[in-house]
Parts: C-alpha cells; sequence; structure tokens
C-alpha cells in the first residue's frame, strides 16, 4: 500500500488522476514517467506524510500551483506563491499578440503592468532579447517573485513598485501590455475553485469589473511613445466596453484578438505617430 502506484491509487479517491502525479512527483522530485516505471517503490514515512498533507490540502481546495510552488507559462516554469495570480494559458495570447507586434531583434522599451509572478514581463524579455522591459506591480510581496523569477530564467528585467502608472514619472514605452483584474466585486465565482486562494487584488475590479482597465487605458497615452502599442487581456463579455475605452482615449488601429475557445480576449491600438495638430506632450 504504501508503494508508488500504492499511494497514487489511494489518492485518487480524492483527486484526478494527474494532479495525484504532481504532488507526488513534487513530493520525491520525480517526473511522471519515473512514477510510473517505479510503482513498485516503497515510499518511506516523510515523503507519505509529506504527500498525505498535499492530497488533503488540494482536496480543501487549495490550487495545485500553489502547493508545488510553480506553474508553467510560454514554456518555462515560474515561481507561484499566494501573493501572486496563478499564470493561465489563455494569457499566452497576449505575449503572442506582442512579440508579433514588436518583433525580433527591436530594441523596444517594454512596459508590463500589474506583473505578478512576471510570466509576462519576463516571457517578453527572454524572446526580445534587445528589449527593455519593466514590470510594475503594487505588491511588494509580488515583486519579490518576480524577481526571483527573473533571477532563476536570467531574464534582463527592471521591476518597479508602483500603482499602476503612478511611479513612473514621464517614461514613455513603445508597448505596454496588461492582464489587470478585471471580475467585477460581486461575481459568485470569486468565492469558488482556485479563484478563492488567489490574491482579491489581482483579480476583482469593481462592480463592473472595469476600473483598473479604465485606469490603465485613460493613462496609457501620457506613457506610449508616438506610434507606441497598448495591449490588455480582458474578461469574456468585456470586449466592446474595452474598444469604446481605446477608442475614447484616442487610441486607433484598434483590435480584438480571440482565444483558442474563440473569445475576444485581447484588445488594443495604437497611439497615432504623431500628435494631433495644436497638442503638444
Amino acid at each position: 500500500m504504501n508503494t508508488v502506484a500504492g499511494v497514487l491509487e489511494a489518492a485518487r479517491r480524492k483527486l484526478p488522476a494527474s494532479e495525484a502525479r504532481l504532488l507526488l512527483g513534487h513530493v520525491l522530485c520525480q517526473s511522471a514517467a519515473w512514477l510510473l516505471a517505479h510503482g513498485e517503490q516503497v515510499l518511506d514515512e516523510d515523503d507519505l506524510r509529506a504527500f498525505a498533507s498535499l492530497v488533503a490540502r488540494r482536496a480543501g481546495g487549495e490550487p495545485v500551483a500553489y502547493l508545488v510552488g510553480r506553474r508553467e507559462f510560454f514554456g518555462r516554469d515560474f515561481e507561484v506563491s499566494p501573493a501572486v495570480l496563478i499564470p493561465r494559458p489563455e494569457t499566452e495570447l497576449l505575449v503572442d499578440i506582442a512579440l508579433a507586434k514588436v518583433g525580433a531583434g527591436e530594441t523596444a522599451r517594454v512596459l508590463d503592468l500589474g506583473t505578478g509572478s512576471g510570466c509576462i514581463a519576463i516571457s517578453l524579455a527572454l524572446e526580445l532579447p534587445q528589449a527593455r522591459v519593466t514590470a510594475v506591480d503594487a505588491s511588494a510581496a509580488a515583486l519579490a517573485v518576480a524577481r526571483r523569477n527573473a533571477d532563476r530564467l536570467s531574464a534582463r528585467l527592471r521591476c518597479v513598485q508602483s500603482d499602476w502608472f503612478d511611479a513612473l514619472g514621464e517614461e514613455e514605452f513603445d508597448l505596454i501590455v496588461a492582464n489587470p483584474p478585471y471580475v467585477a466585486a460581486a461575481d459568485p465565482h470569486l468565492a469558488a475553485g482556485d479563484l478563492r486562494h488567489e490574491p482579491a487584488t489581482a483579480l476583482a475590479s469593481g462592480t463592473d469589473g472595469l476600473d483598473d482597465l479604465r485606469r490603465i487605458i485613460a493613462g496609457s497615452p501620457a506613457h506610449l511613445a508616438p506610434g507606441g502599442q497598448l495591449w490588455l487581456e480582458h474578461g469574456h463579455d468585456q470586449a466592446p466596453a474595452v474598444q469604446d475605452l481605446l477608442g475614447r482615449a484616442g487610441l486607433t488601429a484598434i483590435e480584438q484578438h480571440r482565444d483558442l475557445a474563440g473569445i475576444k480576449r485581447v484588445s488594443g491600438g495604437r497611439l497615432s505617430p504623431q500628435p494631433a495638430s495644436g497638442h503638444t506632450r
């Protein structure tokens, strides 16, 4: 019963098999393939207790990513903790679009607002080695996670603690990206599943979920270089509102992109390359 195969079979009464394998692999520092090949290996008491604790915590609703301390994003493992939002696969769309808009080899100035674990900023810094990437977050604890991820993945990254643009002075950027909070404060999903354990400040944003999107979009023209672009992830039903906000902020060439589920998930636009007549910046 205390073999690898035995404890996995017992855990499957409480968890999906994939989660049980991930948790046991974490305890033993082994891959899923190793677990399959060593089903008869007997676990010692310390490993049994550690695995049982993780199974109980996961059965109680704690996210697997927080239990193992990592989550894959854009082909790399990122450290995560309860101080940061868990990276989602759909957010990779934002990175793909940013890479397509900037292009490899360009020395773009890139800003990631609300960086959390740093997964977006670090992915861009590694894929665009000539870019100068700045990662902003209001949370010192989140920035500490981002810095550790940048150091471990050898990404050149500047981290700034700031409430959106507040600490950036008059700095301008060629590309601004953000995956801000966009869930309505009263949304019942916030009290269910993994969301219960993630930082509320990284999820909820006012009565309609648009408060932070409004602030970012309204503030972006002052921090975009002429011709610079803003790209944002948003909620499944917020595309019309975000499109309107982008237009009201004076951005042009507005585009909206669908995720793999066919949902308009990322929207963005460009600041005019030339100031409007009579307008100075």
